[in-house]
């Protein structure tokens, strides 16, 4: 019998937090169209000092959709999107969705490689990519073939005087000139210009069920081959409702989101694209966080809810008191992706006035399922109880079929409206997480108090989470073991004081190789996001195994903190 059937939790609940929400019954675009209704003339999103209302952003909407159906894009098409923090993708995100299409989300600072295994497994033909990585998904091999290639300038959403400022003939404007865009168009490709001046789709286009699929987010999952995790409508505009309903003082159409998470992102995602939207939010967006981008954004239009991870919380607390600049107007703030170090929550509650609590979740429960309450019974060191409608099992990790009472270390198993479906074509690794009764399996470790608080201690799966991303050892290794000098090796995490990991390696040479730190790392950029490449590579004779010749990742972690590594 679970122990935690009678949801023990519900008593820590923030007053006014339901225990359970109203199930959406439209699509994510039913529920921005109500929002574009609702608060036409309220500011929806801002970038560099430029803002759009939501009746501007329910408009542009409309014409990405009709460029996006002249481009060919039919219901279940996937849609893929590759680029930064902008108006631009918050548009294209809602138009493909307004078609019925699948918005499949990558990381544009991907390698050609990287990006080419995700093309391969979903197919997507149509692309609306950032000026900067055109040319590299124009690239694609013929057995790779695309219809249509959408170019984005991010610059152009920018204020025309910030625009003429990057035209400047100095260094500093050249610099960030080249830093936001390419300056050209890949040959053959649409403008997002081009493909917003066709009209407007037209009403009585079909639309998008609830339950239809919504996004393929890729994830390393549990074993660490990357896989795109299925979410539909309603795990999605759920996700949204647990959010809104997990903070009851938010005022619909007067707050103020910053968009520091890359929406690419899961977490970013849900709380930007579709939980700040749905409630009417002046979302204020950031191709990339910096920490004088974002101070300078306050001064303006200070941010009253900042979803954000712990390094980020820690550098704009520590630069705002050197500069004495007042953070009180943030209200609410929440962490994930990693550890939560409860003095960068003192720090962060002494400077703002308001309330920084931490969640977890993961890519397949879109992403959030429990967090910590708003209110004086939030448990800094936790990572908080279970959301409205989610429900919570604590296993055997040999035999999830055996519930740990409370206390007892067990691996964490999730079931709530926000769980995926599965995993995108790979129904054996769907499987291996989801059971036939929507158990979801976690991966990861935790143990549970009597009254439902949740900490997380160790992880079934090997993944490293550094600055909020999930980094696979396995692909790492991979890269790593392609360089002519190395023989084997081990990639793990190793912590860092802020929270999150670094990812560091261990290798075997090949006889008479010389160790070049610097060099390794150089060749890993080439093959790997800059996050994945390792920030400390260190030498060792061998690497320990099991008796049937595994690498024990985990010893080999333990030996490099040991050795101060």
């Amino acid at each position: 019998m679970n122990p935690f059937e009678n949801k023990p939790w519900l008593d820590a609940y923030a007053p006014g937090v339901p225990h359970e929400i109203s199930l959406p019954t439209g699509s994510l675009v039913d529920m921005i169209e109500d929002a574009v209704r609702r608060f036409r003339s309220k500011p929806a999103l801002e970038f560099f000092g430029k803002s759009m209302t939501y009746g501007e952003l329910g408009a542009e909407i409309g014409r990405a959709a009709e460029g996006l159906r002249r481009l060919g894009v039919k219901k279940g098409d996937r849609v893929a999107l590759v680029l930064p923090n902008c108006p631009e993708h918050v548009v294209a995100f809602y138009a493909a969705l307004r078609l019925g299409a699948v918005v499949v989300e990558h990381n544009p600072l991907y390698t050609a490689r990287e990006l080419r295994h995700q093309f391969e497994d979903h197919g997507a033909r149509v692309v609306i990519a950032w000026d900067k990585v055109t040319d590299t998904v124009a690239g694609f091999p013929a057995d790779l073939p695309l219809d249509a290639i959408v170019s984005v300038d991010i610059t152009k959403s920018m204020p025309l005087s910030t625009r003429l400022a990057l035209r400047l003939p100095v260094k500093k404007a050249r610099t960030s000139r080249s830093a936001l865009s390419s300056g050209t168009v890949t040959r053959g490709a649409t403008t997002w210009s081009q493909l917003v001046s066709q009209g407007t789709l037209r009403k009585r286009h079909p639309r998008p069920d609830v339950h239809d699929l919504a996004l393929l987010q890729y994830t390393s999952g549990t074993t660490g081959t990357p896989k795109g995790a299925q979410l539909s409508h309603f795990n999605l505009r759920s996700n949204a409702e647990q959010g809104r309903a997990w903070v009851p003082g938010l005022r619909e159409g007067a707050e103020v989101f910053y968009g520091v998470l890359p929406l690419f992102h899961a977490y970013g995602m849900t709380l930007c694209l579709t939980f700040a939207m749905s409630m009417g939010a002046r979302l204020v967006l950031f191709p990339k966080f910096d920490v004088d981008l974002v101070l300078s954004a306050f001064a303006k239009h200070p941010a009253t809810f900042l979803p954000a991870v712990p390094p980020i919380y820690d550098a704009l607390e520590r630069e705002a008191e050197r500069r004495k600049i007042d953070l009180s107007g943030i209200r609410y703030s929440i962490s994930g992706a990693m550890s939560l170090p409860v003095s960068i929550v003192e720090r962060w509650e002494e400077s703002t006035g308001g309330l920084l609590v931490e969640g977890y979740g993961m890519t397949e429960t879109s992403p959030v399922a429990v967090g910590n309450p708003i209110g004086p019974t939030r448990r800094p060191g936790t990572v908080g109880v279970p959301f409205p409608s989610t429900e919570i099992r604590v296993v055997d990790p040999e035999n999830p079929s055996v519930d740990r009472e409370p206390g007892e270390a067990g691996e964490l198993l999730l079931r709530g409206p926000q769980v995926f479906s599965g995993y995108w074509n790979r129904p054996t690794d769907t499987a291996a997480v989801l059971d036939s009764d929507n158990w979801l399996r976690t991966g990861d470790i935790v143990e549970v108090s009597d009254d439902g608080f949740i900490t997380v201690v160790d992880r079934v799966k090997e993944l490293i989470v550094t600055g909020g991303f999930n980094v696979s050892p396995s692909e790492v290794e991979a890269t790593l073991i392609s360089h002519p000098d190395v023989r084997e090796a081990a990639v793990v995490g190793l912590p860092l004081p802020s929270g999150g990991e670094q990812v560091a390696a261990a290798v075997v040479l090949k006889p008479g190789a010389v160790f070049d730190e610097i060099g390794l790392r150089d060749f890993c950029r080439h093959g790997l996001t800059a996050y994945k490449v390792p920030k400390r590579i260190t030498v060792v004779d061998d690497l320990p195994r099991s008796l049937i010749g595994k690498v024990m990742r985990r010893e080999v972690r333990e030996a490099m903190l040991k050795k101060g590594a």
